[in-house]
């Protein structure tokens, strides 16, 4: 997923050769010269031309430490990594946060791409935590971030910063994904059946090595998402119901090498204008690019080795297809799909997790209230149901205690009452 910011972050220091992004007070309080994050790029180039000397740094780093805005975010960090237990209120608050953010930020695509990319480093391999990878937060740390694949992601945790800050006790490893599927749902796509509570790591030697996500340009592009997906555990029809979220976003090429500087869709924005998108209407969560895959009959859409393998290779073939002709479809397998990605690799606590969804009420079926084999007669039915709505029932809120029940006493007690007068 290409991301929509463009702009530098100032990051500093924390130990071990990792950089945590500093909140903007902290980032005006210091120097270009002593804080410098290298530019993410596709290419490599040698280290020295993308850091600090080490001498420069040590004394940069021991300058920030003595700054009470500086212990007080490392006590934040150390906090949140140490964390007993998701709290359930503040994941609450914070993913309404996340929704006034993405109204006035458009960064829908950035935040699905930061939460992907923190869980899609898992191996299924690999038993140990944190070694196996995965939705652990690590892509916090300068030396994740710093991998060909995360160019431009520190934008995107300049947007998270804040929500850390004030909301301590969420990990970054639930907040990257509570902010990716955020963004999926308020873009129109599915409701994700998420659950919280992943613990995040504590430095930056826990960060993975290069190479673990998808590359947009491989040789053998079927052969390279099988590659880095069944890693993962997730099979075809998985592939391609994920692959689907690039109907969000645009790709750069100063930043992936892929894409045109601009198109029609893309030179006027929202956010920062240019890019080039797989569909027309890029902050929309649809079925469009499967269609817009398919047909490829507009030049000023993007279409990728690894998106037009979908249409190309037969087992990836027969689940375009269906999402092309049937957005439901798509959308329920994307949604359970979302889901366990971002569970990849996580570590929770409490083990089973903790979910901040209302569970969704029970409607009326006027069908369980049949007595014995046969069925109630739609007459009824009504009947029923019109008594049950005249004291508060919905279909859509189940009384507390069961009336019908109820019903069913005072009709036998009439009945015994009036057995009794006949006699």
């Amino acid at each position: 997923m290409a991301d929509m910011l463009s702009s530098s972050a100032t990051v500093a220091s924390v130990g071990g050769g990792g950089r945590v992004l500093l909140p903007s007070a902290t980032k005006r309080a210091v120097t270009r010269s002593s804080l410098h994050l290298p530019s993410l790029r596709s290419s490599s180039s040698s280290s020295s031309s993308r850091s600090l000397s080490s001498s420069s740094r040590q004394m940069s780093f021991q300058k920030l430490q003595s700054r009470p805005l500086f212990q007080k975010r490392r006590a934040v960090v150390s906090s949140a990594s140490a964390a007993a237990a998701a709290d359930v209120s503040q994941l609450k608050a914070a993913r309404e946060d996340i929704k006034e953010l993405l109204k006035t930020t458009f960064c829908h695509p950035i935040l699905v791409r930061l939460g992907w990319h923190d869980a899609g480093t898992y191996d299924k391999n690999i038993e140990e935590w944190p070694q196996r990878g995965g939705a652990n937060g690590s892509l916090r740390f300068e030396v994740e971030l710093k991998h060909a694949a995360n160019a431009g992601l520190v934008n995107a945790l300049k947007l998270i910063e804040p929500m850390k800050t004030k909301y301590p006790d969420v990990t970054y490893a639930d907040l990257f994904q509570l902010a990716s599927a955020t963004a999926v749902e308020e873009a129109g796509g599915p409701k994700i059946p998420m659950k919280y509570g992943r613990v995040d790591v504590t430095g930056p030697e826990q960060c993975p090595v290069e190479g673990k996500l998808p590359d947009a340009g491989p040789p053998s592009p079927a052969a390279h998402l099988r590659e880095v997906f069944y890693r993962m555990g997730l099979d075809d029809k998985e592939i391609v119901a994920l692959s689907g979220a690039h109907t969000l976003g645009r790709a750069r090429p100063e930043r992936s090498g892929w894409g045109k500087p601009e198109t029609k869709y893309t030179k006027d924005g929202p956010g920062a204008p240019g890019g080039q998108s797989w569909t027309v209407k890029w902050l929309k969560f649809d079925n469009s690019y499967f269609k817009d895959i398919k047909e490829q009959k507009d030049e000023d859409l993007l279409v990728l080795p690894t998106d037009a393998a979908l249409f190309d290779d037969p087992s990836f073939k027969v689940y375009a297809e269906k999402y092309a002709e049937d957005q439901d479809v798509f959308f329920k397998d994307y949604a359970e799909a979302h889901a366990k990605l971002s569970n990849l690799g996580a570590k929770f606590d409490p083990p089973e997790g903790v979910s901040i969804d209302d569970p969704v009420p029970e409607k009326f079926v006027a069908a369980k209230y049949s007595s014995g084999k046969r069925e109630l007669s739609e007459t009824m039915k009504q009947k029923i149901r019109a008594e049950y709505q005249a004291v508060g029932g919905s279909p859509d809120k189940p009384l507390q205690s069961n009336y019908f029940l109820n019903i069913i006493i005072a009709v036998a007690v009439l009945a015994i009452l009036s057995s009794l007068v006949g006699n």
